[in-house]
């Protein structure tokens, strides 16, 4: 009898190990699972809770691009604001992403039109708020400088193009081609101080223009990849590290991503 309530209590005594484990093991991956839900993407409640946050913010920062635009336009002071144009959209994108960076650009043209008319807002997001997103998108995918520098400049200048299309068909005047006939004159006064006698064709004198506007877009782009390197680190946003000589040039210690 003994015996019995002896092997009875050694087989209660494993089996309550395992009987004991499986609520602990539950009750461990619930607090897993709590631990884990705020700081999901996917959970709702979160999404909810920054619901006003974003719309506040993508309201700002339009309305951010719109001032910059709208002071640059009747009190220029050179490059100065030109570089911050595409900066607030792009940090819209970095910090909420895709869609909320389209909405952006989409209020700060529609702000704009309200403002200074549909023509004006249109050259806005044509190029510089379409730029925005771009950068925003290169700059979370940490895209190198030579990327998003190299399609910042495409996309420049063929709003650049896009503007003189525009305008021109506005005025009822070809812009191009008094701007080919700036163009030919430098060209001219080179050739001149070089000893050369040759006459460049309209052809080369067009591809000479296209050059400079690409060119200019390049600087503006790597201009505002400095500023937003500095300004967007501040803000908790940084975007990818220089390549190493900008660094030396600028000495720039590289924070950690």
């Amino acid at each position: 009898m003994s015996d019995f309530l002896e092997k009875d209590t050694d087989r209660n005594s494993d089996s309550s190990p395992s009987k004991n484990s499986e609520p602990q093991a539950v009750a461990v991956a619930a607090l897993e699972t709590d631990r884990a839900a705020p700081n999901s993407e996917s959970n709702p409640d979160k999404k909810a809770a920054n619901a006003p946050l974003r719309l506040v913010e993508t309201a700002f920062l339009a309305s951010t691009a719109s001032l910059i635009w709208l002071v640059n336009y009747y009190f220029p002071l050179g490059p100065l604001l030109r570089v911050f144009f595409p900066i607030p959209i792009a940090l819209v994108y970095l910090r909420w992403g895709n869609r909320a960076a389209w909405m952006s650009a989409l209020v700060s043209g529609l702000l704009l039109s309200v403002l200074m008319g549909p023509t004006r807002s249109i050259l806005y997001v044509m190029p510089f708020g379409i730029m925005g997103v771009l950068l925003g998108g290169l700059w979370q995918r940490q895209a190198s400088w030579s990327v998003s520098v190299g399609l910042g400049a495409i996309l420049g200048s063929i709003g650049f193009f896009f503007r003189f299309w525009l305008l021109s068909a506005l005025v009822g005047q070809d812009l191009w081609a008094y701007v080919t006939a700036q163009v030919t004159e430098i060209v001219e006064w080179v050739f001149v101080k070089l000893g050369l006698l040759n006459v460049p064709s309209l052809t080369a004198i067009g591809a000479i223009a296209a050059g400079l506007i690409l060119l200019n877009n390049i600087i503006y782009l790597f201009v505002v990849h400095l500023v937003a390197l500095l300004l967007l680190d501040r803000l908790g946003n940084p975007i990818p590290r220089p390549p190493h000589w900008v660094q030396v040039l600028i000495d720039f210690d590289t924070p950690p991503p």
